[in-house]
């Protein structure tokens, strides 16, 4: 009869190499961020890095949950290869499939603001990557415009 051994020596090795992963993606962020000391990085309670690249001040308008938001935006490696050329969309806060950070990152947007997002793996694409031209545990930086917000009507 087969025995069945449970052993945590998987969940120990995978953990172990999550961890050095993201500590391998940490210092190529912060080797970037280093190196732009002319860029006012912010380190999100999300877990990304983001800079303006045009701020609006005195706006208080960001998107909401069910809001639709026009945006513009590119990706690429951290190294700076292009993945994706400047692209527009339209997408319903919260309501539609978009990778985690872009999500976040979006809610911390005003109209007409342009913002240059740093996201580890884990909130890009992750292990999964796209199935498309982004592979497994790539770290992306994304340029993004935020061209208009519609506001839901309840």
């Amino acid at each position: 009869m087969p025995e069945s051994v449970q052993s945590g020596s998987f969940l120990k090795e995978s953990a172990e190499r999550n961890r050095k992963l993201n500590e391998l993606e940490h210092q190529q962020i912060k080797n970037i961020i280093e190196s732009n000391p002319d860029k006012n990085y912010i380190a999100s309670e999300s877990g990304f890095w983001y800079y303006y690249t045009n701020e609006i001040e005195n706006d208080t308008l960001q998107p909401q949950f069910g809001d639709i938001v026009d945006f513009d935006y590119n990706v690429s490696t951290i190294q700076g290869s292009e993945i994706y050329a400047t692209e527009n969309r339209t997408y319903v806060m919260d309501k539609e499939e978009l990778f985690t950070g872009l999500r976040e990152g979006l809610k911390l947007m005003k109209p007409a603001e342009s913002v240059t997002f740093i996201f580890p793996s884990q909130k890009a694409f992750g292990y999964y990557g796209d199935e498309n031209k982004i592979g497994t545990n790539i770290p992306l930086i994304c340029e993004v415009t935020l061209n208009t917000i519609t506001q839901r009507n309840d």
